[in-house]
């Protein structure tokens, strides 16, 4: 499972330009079952993403596809984690402990 932190680089103008092509973006990738949840930070100067997946590469080509990163508007941090503790609605996304 990933982190995906953004943090905005851009006026809040030029982000909110972005914000519609942001969004179908994330509904693509919750249609594919990448993206288990995702919002603002508060203060608003970034989101945060929930992802599924066992390739940090391919989280990578994801997240230089959001249309904040092709604009210039956001950086990402990517952090790859094992859930092995979850609360039961999130048992299906529970992961074995690294060896």
């Amino acid at each position: 499972m990933f982190v995906l932190e953004l943090t905005y680089i851009a006026p809040i103008e030029r982000v909110d330009a972005a914000l519609a092509e942001h969004v179908a973006w994330l509904d693509a990738h919750y249609a594919s079952g990448v993206f288990i949840a995702s919002g603002r930070k508060v203060p608003r100067d970034g989101g945060v993403i929930l992802a599924l997946g066992d390739d940090r590469a391919k989280i990578e080509e994801i997240v230089q596809s959001d249309p904040f990163s092709v604009a210039g508007v956001a950086e990402y941090a990517i952090t790859e984690f094992a859930a092995t503790k979850t609360a039961p609605p999130l048992e299906p996304y529970r992961q074995e402990r690294p060896s």
